[in-house]
């Protein structure tokens, strides 16, 4: 069970995450306070749109389904069962390698840390690192 809260926590924090840099994408806030003016950079640049959608909106869209999945999980019919935590272990190793992905285009490609995006890398890290705990525990 408390493998589940704290990836719900952890998905609510990054969705929130990923809803500032979403916003700041589409206009809705002026500047992201970064400190380094890097995450501005990586934003803007070629490789914040994937398959035309704001990298950050994957981020709002995938978040939201592992919080979703996460307290559905903490449904007492569903606490037992290991389907969930299945379904975590999925959507966040999925996550992972997209962060993977993009970690790579700002370390090798842009020369630039976005501070946000490494927040991010560091939950759906987390998310996954809990999941598979909580999976190993299931087996």
């Amino acid at each position: 069970m408390r493998h589940r809260q704290t990836i719900a926590l952890l998905a609510l924090v990054g969705f929130f995450v990923a809803l500032y840099l979403w916003f700041y994408k589409i206009g809705v806030i002026g500047g992201l306070q970064c400190g380094s003016g890097s995450c501005e950079y990586v934003q803007t640049s070629r490789y914040g749109v994937f398959l035309g959608i704001p990298v950050a909106l994957y981020g709002v869209v995938g978040y939201a389904g592992i919080c979703a999945v996460a307290l559905l999980g903490l449904q007492p019919r569903w606490l037992d069962r290991a389907g969930p935590t299945q379904v975590l272990t999925a959507l966040a190793g999925a996550g992972f390698l997209f962060t993977l992905y993009l970690t790579y285009v700002e370390l090798f490609v842009l020369h630039a840390i976005c501070r946000w995006c490494v927040t991010s890398a560091a939950i759906v890290t987390g998310v996954l690192l809990i999941a598979l705990l909580d999976l190993r525990r299931r087996r």
